[in-house]
Order: structure tokens, then sequence, then C-alpha cells
């Protein structure tokens, strides 16, 4: 990493630690798994100013040449729309996407929400990751869709090097930003 992924890392670790973690436990994780602390990165990506350093460490990190970022709704949509503006600041097109839970029975239909099409080389993004389930589900929704999954990215990896071990097995190139320790945590 470049000095300012490195810098726009620290804030974002900053951001979360500050405002989005919780420590006062027991919390039930959407893997159905109990920890004494968690992580509601929404209280940083949905913010403006968190925004900004979410686009900024994203777009820092993610494969240069990309043409899309995005994943499951809700998650992955403000980082997705944070990242996609900031590197159209920087002269970088990127555009970015959203897969929905269910197929919509109306207008054009379908999972894929966004500027998106056949060929598009994407990074699928997410906000924080136990098992990877998630990431797994939009890597498999996309690629029926033709479009080329390049990286999977997460902000925070609380899965001690699980979900790294599940997207290799696919060949999938994994980035996680933050991981319990950077927090001062455990995983």
């Amino acid at each position: 990493m470049n000095d300012s992924s490195r810098n726009s890392r620290e804030i974002l670790i900053d951001q979360l630690r500050v405002r989005a973690l919780r420590t006062d436990g027991p919390f039930t994780l959407a893997s159905g798994a109990v920890s004494d602390w968690y992580l509601d990165a929404r209280q940083v990506t949905y913010d403006g100013s968190g925004a900004a350093v979410v686009g900024a460490a994203v777009a820092d990190a993610i494969d240069p040449t990309a043409t899309a970022v995005g994943g499951l709704t809700m998650g992955a949509d403000p980082i997705a729309t944070a990242t996609a503006l900031v590197a159209a600041q920087h002269g970088r097109p990127l555009k970015s996407f959203s897969i929905r839970k269910e197929p919509k029975g109306h207008g054009v239909g379908g999972r894929l929400v966004g500027p998106i099409a056949e060929g598009d080389r994407v990074v699928v993004l997410e906000d924080t990751t136990t098992t990877g389930g998630s990431m797994l589900q939009a890597v498999d929704e996309l690629e029926r869709n033709g479009v080329e999954v390049i990286q999977v990215l997460s902000l925070v990896d609380r899965s001690d090097g699980v979900v790294a071990a599940r997207l290799a097995e696919r060949g999938l190139p994994y980035v996680a930003l933050v991981e319990p320790q950077d927090l001062g945590l455990s995983s």
C-alpha cells in the first residue's frame, strides 16, 4: 500500500472504533454466532464524512482494472456509492451496483441494480463478514449474469481467516481492510 492508502485505512479504523464499535454484548451475529462485541459499520458508511473515509480507503485498495463495485444490499450499498464517488473525484471511472435479495416482479426485474452489464470487471464489497456467505451469494449472482468478479473486499473481517480460505478455494483475490486486532479486539 502507498502512504495515502495507509492513511485512509488508519482514518477508517479510527472512525469504526469511535463510532461503530460496541463492546457491551453479548450480540448474536448474522451467522448465528454470539460475540461480546459488535461492529455496526453503517454508523460510518451512512454518514457523509464517514462515507468519504470509507470511499477513499476502498478506492485505494481495489484492483485498478475494476469497472464496478458493489454487493448484496444493504451492507455494500453505501460503500459502493462512496467508492465510485471518490474514484470519480480522482478521475477514475467506476460504477456502483447493488444486488437485491430477491428478484423484483415488475419493471426490468432481476436482482442486479445499477449500470452493470456482462463484461464488467467487478469488486464485490461487504461491510462486515464472519463466514463469507453474503459475499459468495453476490459472486454467484454476478457470475450467473456474465459479470467477472476480480476481487472481493470487506471493510471488517471477523472470520479469523475463514473467509480468505473460502474465497481462495474459488480463486478470488480477497482484501480485508480491518481485522479485530486493528480495533484492539480479539476475533
